[in-house]
């Protein structure tokens, strides 16, 4: 059959379903995953012909993108900033929020060593973390790893710890490690319920914060498909690990040490609220690419003598 033909059929079978720029992403995914094909193969070989077994997996993709079925698992990779990540139905599908909420982390650590003078470096917390060598960084609730994974990557001299309470979670976050080059401690514990004797500079978390009521507002292929244990929480209690991360913060967060979060679009104010009760200092709350209040870091407050 003509790779064109199988195209147009991508089309006619999705067309109810996804826009047509999805389906085109779907596609030419497929071709490059399969068969190794450029997305402008069709521009400069219209006439390209695949066998029986070449058309094969393209047609069992088709079959499960019908069901809305996320590509990501159905291929079983999925890209976070310049990774390449394993990816299955014990992981959130990495999104580009997270990627900002990782960026935001890397541009505190490194701007102060870029724009700071050297008097000013001297003073200034990160830089001091890195000049120490000793910058100690946890990521809870892990998932797939992209968060801590990214953060080993670009960080020097960085020891990154990351939990989960879903072993599933973590042998695909164990891989990943692995196959992109970087040393992390995995650990498998319940934020909810965990004791550990380690003090941390940074922590960082994208959390479950979806709350039971917003479900209907959730496309079927993430609410049907991704791991609900990583997405929701009781409506009576929506800053649930919040809370729980600040009563570790407290106790294993360095004197200057800082909290980075996503968090619910719906519930920016309240979250922040929240850090103030608890008398975090340097609270500051960012939207994303989309104009939603997705981000937030807080300091430490101070624990006095």
């Amino acid at each position: 059959m003509l790779l064109k033909e199988i195209k147009d059929i991508y089309h006619k079978e999705l067309g109810g379903i996804y826009l047509k720029e999805e389906i085109d992403s779907f596609f030419y995914s497929c071709i490059e995953h399969y068969l190794n094909l450029e997305r402008f193969i069709l521009a400069i070989q219209p006439g390209i012909t695949l066998t029986k077994e070449e058309e094969q997996p393209l047609f069992e993709v088709l079959s499960e993108l019908k069901l809305e079925k996320p590509l990501q698992y159905i291929l079983g990779t999925a890209h976070f900033m310049d990774l390449e990540l394993q990816v299955d139905e014990n992981v959130l599908i990495p999104r580009p929020e997270t990627e900002e909420l990782v960026q935001w982390i890397l541009d505190d650590c490194q701007m102060e060593e870029q724009f700071k003078s050297d008097a000013e470096r001297s003073r200034s917390v990160i830089s001091t973390m890195l000049n120490d060598h000793s910058l100690r960084i946890l990521d809870i609730g892990t998932g797939s790893g992209c968060i801590a994974i990214a953060l080993a990557k670009h960080l020097p001299n960085v020891t990154v710890f990351a939990l989960d309470v879903s072993e599933g979670a973590l042998n695909v976050a164990r891989k990943n490690a692995a196959s992109n080059g970087v040393d992390i401690t995995f650990l498998h514990e319940d934020i909810l319920d965990i004791e550990l004797e380690l003090d941390f500079d940074i922590i960082v978390s994208n959390p479950p914060y979806v709350r039971e009521l917003e479900k209907e507002g959730i496309q079927k292929n993430v609410k049907d498909f991704e791991p609900k244990t990583a997405l929701f929480v009781p409506d009576e209690a929506p800053l649930l690990f919040y809370r729980a991360i600040i009563d570790f913060a407290e106790k294993h967060l360095s004197e200057k040490g800082k909290l980075y979060f996503e968090i619910n679009q719906y519930l920016g104010e309240e979250t922040k609220a929240l850090f103030h009760a608890r008398n975090f200092s340097e609270i500051e709350l960012r939207k994303d690419m989309f104009g939603n209040d997705r981000k937030l870091k807080a300091n430490v407050p101070s624990r006095g003598l």
